[in-house]
């Protein structure tokens, strides 16, 4: 299983338009070889780098496992969107407070739906994940803001 974007290479700078310095709307991104088992998909865009520990920008579970290509600022087919580390649902793009962070978009091939509140934090999405995980995959953007 592969996710890409057309926006940026992997290890590579993420365009301000998907950032606090533009838009703030998520990338369009593209996945590939998605197991034929797989019954959902699971989207955790997250900051390792954040001061405070790992800041998690965007949830999203229940994708549709057919979905080859999530578009720009959209919400992927089927997927219902969890809770941020800033409160609330939705994209949050790249905003570090200083220096270069990594971007982690990860994408996980389930073999069941999940059963969790809209409003689910990223912990509560780990653990409903937990055993279900068939395969998964990451893109890593990184950004710095002008400073």
């Amino acid at each position: 299983m592969e996710i890409s974007s057309e926006a940026f290479q992997n290890n590579q700078n993420i365009p301000a338009k998907y950032t606090c310095d533009g838009q703030n709307i998520n990338p369009p991104l593209e996945l590939k070889g998605v197991s034929d088992k797989a019954q959902s998909l699971v989207l955790i865009c997250d900051d390792p780098d954040a001061p405070g520990g790992t800041w998690t920008h965007w949830t999203v579970w229940n994708i549709n496992s057919r979905l080859n290509k999530i578009e720009e600022n959209s919400v992927p087919e089927e997927g219902i969107e969890g809770k941020t580390s800033k409160g609330d649902t939705g994209y949050h793009g790249p905003c570090p407070p200083s220096g270069s962070h990594r971007y982690f978009f990860r994408v996980f091939a389930l073999d069941a739906k999940l059963s969790l509140a809209s409003n689910a934090d990223i912990g509560q999405l780990q653990k409903a994940m937990e055993g279900h995980i068939l395969e998964q995959a990451e893109l890593v953007g990184l950004y710095q803001r002008n400073e």
